[in-house]
């Protein structure tokens, strides 16, 4: 978060979070580490484009507390996330996070709510 400019506007597509700021994108990084103590992230891609850096990543860990409003099971996750970051000046200026929800879901064993399931 040193590098991140304190106007910085952070997306986070799967949570729904559109032109948040500084303390958006501090309160989903501590989210993870706190929810995943054994977090690591693994960079697959690096592509950058003038002033836009995507990163393709892999992150993985074992949860350890509710997470996102998913309840702590002690599930492995590993999901595939892209993370897009405008920089200026040497500063984070804007960040795109994604990841697809319904992967995070599964990993983490949580079954349809939208559907009658007999269990």
């Amino acid at each position: 978060m040193s590098v991140v400019d304190g106007s910085v506007q952070a997306d986070v597509f799967p949570l729904g979070v559109r032109a948040g700021g500084f303390d958006d994108l501090r309160g989903l990084l501590g989210e993870i580490v706190a929810a995943f103590p054994d977090l690591r992230v693994t960079v697959l891609n690096v592509i950058p484009t003038g002033s836009v850096v995507t990163v393709e990543l892999k992150v993985e860990g074992t949860q350890a507390r509710d997470y996102l409003g998913v309840v702590n099971q002690e599930k492995h996750l590993d999901l595939d996330e892209a993370w897009r970051f405008t920089v200026a000046d040497g500063r984070i200026t804007a960040v795109g996070v994604y990841w697809c929800q319904g992967q995070l879901y599964r990993r983490l064993a949580v079954k349809r709510v939208d559907q009658i399931a007999i269990v």
